[in-house]
């Protein structure tokens, strides 16, 4: 519990930061839509910016956090998140806060990776999955943040003080993190210093790595579909196809950060659970991408349109794609404690570049039927653009499933 309170608890708190900077737009989005008169795509691409920073960061995060640690990289990034978070607030047009977002992204980018880097550390392998669920979990209060707290609080300060608040909270969690975070466990031997070219080749085994190559594609999948709906388009989802104001949305929306915050918990205590007992660490993760696709199909034909009914399914929802991180960890422990901080990022910066992807085609996808008396956007497109999310976590599974069938037979 004193490593968990001095290392993993500061570290997680970025994610705090990072939850919340991803789920506002849901929130905040329409506003946004509106005053600076965006269309879908325009809003999509505004949420795809901090994806793009975010991606674009995490190798070399990656090969930072094994050079020099989660605390040196953790804070410096976490200060870097409280300037954009100012900027964005500042922002006198969309093109500022673009810019905005776009550092906010290299701001958040270490923050599940080095959480993990630390925890790798720190921790038995059986514990590092339940450790790493506990830490998100504190995250997932930035998701809850963004939701009816933010919706209460965007009648007084308006969706820029929703932003000066995130700037406060990053330049204090950067201060606790150096404080509190020893740079490594005691007796822990230093990695040799390699030049710049050999570090990013290291990155060359993580790429080719059987399990790697295998299970990551769903696992992004999995964690990528949560990025993708709580951080953009649940929102518009439920104006346009449900029909709920802003009050209701809020609710449905803070429903989803609990499921976050819950399945982060709730999936790395399970995991950790079945891993001591011979399961594979992948079992959590296999089963909520089947919770996932079962849910896209029910959301596509045959929606349920009542507040609490909804408020469960995006719960389920986001509760089973909180397990992706686990499967992070279970790819992890195939290799050295060494190589941590880059396995880690691998993942997350292949699950960003899908997330910039899709939040972006999602928007293209609904741009194509006309937008509402209202000002929102045809359900129609909703439906397809989620029949292609569901169309390619079930191509990954199969990928999965054929591969490993594929290997075996080959080892036969």
């Amino acid at each position: 519990m004193h490593i968990f309170l001095r290392v993993t608890l500061p570290l997680a708190f970025v994610n705090v930061l990072n939850q919340a900077s991803r789920a506002m737009l849901a929130v905040i989005g329409p506003l946004l839509a509106l005053e600076f008169s965006l269309s879908a795509s325009d809003l999509g691409l505004l949420a795809a910016v901090l994806f793009v920073a975010y991606a674009g960061a995490q190798l070399p995060v990656g090969v930072a956090l094994d050079r020099y640690g989660a605390r040196r990289v953790q804070t410096v990034l976490a200060a870097l998140s409280g300037a954009a978070f100012l900027l964005c607030a500042l922002a006198d047009g969309v093109v500022m806060l673009g810019i905005g977002r776009f550092l906010t992204g290299i701001g958040i980018a270490a923050g599940l990776m080095a959480m993990l880097k630390a925890n790798t550390q720190w921790f038995p392998k059986a514990r590092i999955a339940a450790m790493t669920g506990s830490g998100i979990f504190i995250g997932g209060l930035g998701g809850m943040m963004a939701t009816l707290p933010l919706q209460a609080m965007l009648p007084l300060v308006g969706w820029r003080g929703g932003f000066a608040v995130l700037a406060v909270m990053s330049f204090a969690i950067a201060a606790w993190i150096w404080i509190s975070v020893a740079d490594a466990p005691p007796g822990h031997a230093k990695p040799p210093t390699r030049g710049l070219v050999s570090e990013v080749k290291a990155f060359g085994p993580i790429f080719t790595n059987p399990y790697f190559t295998r299970f990551v594609p769903a696992i992004i999948v999995l964690s990528g579909l949560n990025f993708v709906y709580q951080g953009l388009w649940a929102g518009p989802w439920l104006r346009d196809v449900a029909g709920f104001d802003a009050e209701a949305r809020a609710i449905v929306l803070f429903a989803y950060a609990c499921g976050m915050a819950g399945g982060s918990l709730g999936n790395g205590q399970a995991a950790s659970f079945f891993q001591a007992r011979g399961h594979s660490p992948m079992l959590v993760p296999c089963i909520a991408m089947g919770v996932q696709i079962s849910l896209q199909a029910l959301l596509i034909f045959h929606p349920p349109m009542s507040l609490w009914a909804l408020c469960l399914v995006w719960f389920i929802f986001a509760f089973s794609g909180s397990a992706g991180p686990m499967g992070y960890a279970a790819v992890g422990q195939r290799f050295t404690a060494e190589f941590a901080g880059r396995v880690a990022t691998a993942i997350n910066g292949s699950m960003l570049v899908l997330v910039f992807i899709l939040q972006y085609v999602i928007g293209a996808i609904i741009d194509f039927w006309p937008r509402t008396a209202s000002g929102g956007w045809d359900a129609a497109g909703y439906a397809w653009a989620m029949g292609l999310t569901l169309a390619l976590q079930a191509g990954t599974i199969l990928w999965a499933w054929r591969l490993h069938a594929f290997r075996r037979g080959a080892l036969a």
